[in-house]
């Protein structure tokens, strides 16, 4: 057993896909497959089930993994603290975040790091705030920025760095637009486009809703915010989403509830 094997075995975990594995490690597929053989030949059972083009994870292999990724930190530890002589900060900052933070926060402060830390190699991952805040707790990235859940969890060490506050928004000709105070009652009545239900921005939605009383017309939901913001542009619903998704083509208002 070496460290490639180990690094081709959590990668292959991690992308669920072989092909996907090889080109994030640079290798070739079949060298990636032998790398895994080699290690189920090592441990002596099977780490991967296979269904045609899917594979998952054996028992064994989800508790391997968890060694696996433990192994690997340490060996990244072990270089990092080798080349403590050289007294600058190094190696890799994995982050979790979500598109839409990735788009509109994050450019300038990335910037900025890479200006001050030129040594630290940013691995970035973007995927739902939920699916970030999810895998931060497993210990599968160093950093995640991403929208707070309403309860944090107690294992996570979780430190707001700013509000984006919650707008219900609309096309500038949306006709919720010619109504000088739409409420809740006044949105139901016009298809709704919003993320999907598991999503914390969801269940502020549904919740302030049901509190209302009042169920609103769902038209389709998508956890791509900009897909939300082109369809909202376009006249075919409402939304809820961050302030700092507005642009002139949108009108938003703050809903009152009772």
């Amino acid at each position: 057993m070496d460290i490639g094997q180990l690094q081709a075995f959590v990668t292959v975990a991690e992308l669920q896909s072989f092909s996907k594995a090889a080109q994030h490690l640079h290798l070739t597929q079949s060298a990636v497959s032998k790398r895994i053989a080699a290690l189920e030949s090592f441990v002596d059972i099977a780490l991967f089930e296979r269904f045609g083009q899917r594979i998952q994870l054996t028992e064994a292999g989800q508790v391997l993994l968890l060694d696996a990724r433990a192994i690997l930190d340490k060996v990244q530890d072990m270089q990092r603290h080798s080349e403590s002589s050289k007294k600058h900060i190094s190696g890799t900052l994995r982050i979790a975040t979500s598109h839409h933070i990735g788009l509109y926060r994050l450019p300038p402060l990335l910037q900025a790091f890479a200006q001050r830390y030129p040594a630290v190699r940013l691995d970035m991952h973007f995927t739902d705030s939920e699916k970030a805040y999810e895998d931060i707790g497993r210990g599968r990235f160093d950093l995640a920025i991403a929208t707070l859940p309403q309860t944090a969890e107690p294992n996570i060490i979780a430190t707001p760095l700013w509000q984006d506050q919650l707008v219900i928004m609309f096309a500038q000709d949306h006709a919720i637009n010619a109504v000088k105070q739409p409420d809740a009652a006044i949105l139901a009545e016009h298809p709704a486009i919003l993320p999907d239900q598991d999503t914390f921005t969801r269940r502020i939605i549904d919740e302030v809703f049901a509190d209302s009383g009042i169920r609103y017309r769902l038209a389709f939901t998508t956890n791509y915010l900009e897909t939300i913001k082109v369809m909202v542009e376009a006249g075919l619903g409402w939304s809820v989403l961050p302030k700092i998704m507005l642009n002139p083509a949108l009108a938003l208002y703050i809903i009152k509830t009772k």
